[in-house]
């Protein structure tokens, strides 16, 4: 089993999505390897990323990995570099705002608890 961090580190603060996009969809064709929904702060702008900014990337991520393949991080304390835990979990509980409740509970712990045998 692998888990691919960051949402794989994509270029955020440069809003590129190429060649990233390609190569997540690549990754995800793999089905040893998890996205983990995290860290995605860290590479925004720390001084003016929004909830919009990271949208396109989580996405991306859920959608290549589907729902029962992706798990979710605090990045912590890296996260403080780009606004703190509290802002992370808000932007995360808004990015999840149009996923159901199934769908949040198995990227906040019950894909976590089946990977890790928690």
């Amino acid at each position: 089993q692998f888990v691919l961090d960051h949402c794989g580190v994509p270029d955020i603060k440069g809003s590129s999505v190429h060649p990233w996009r390609e190569h997540m969809a690549e990754i995800a064709r793999r089905p040893n390897v998890v996205g983990k929904i995290s860290g995605v702060v860290a590479y925004a702008d720390a001084g003016s990323w929004t909830v919009e900014t990271l949208r396109s990337y989580v996405e991306h991520t859920i959608q290549c990995f589907g729902w029962d393949r992706v798990v979710w991080g605090s990045d912590w304390p890296v996260c403080t570099l780009g606004g703190g835990l509290a802002t992370w979990i808000a932007a995360t509980h808004a990015l999840l705002g149009g996923a159901s409740i199934d769908e949040r509970q198995k990227l906040l712990a019950t894909n976590a608890k089946r990977l890790w045998n928690l």
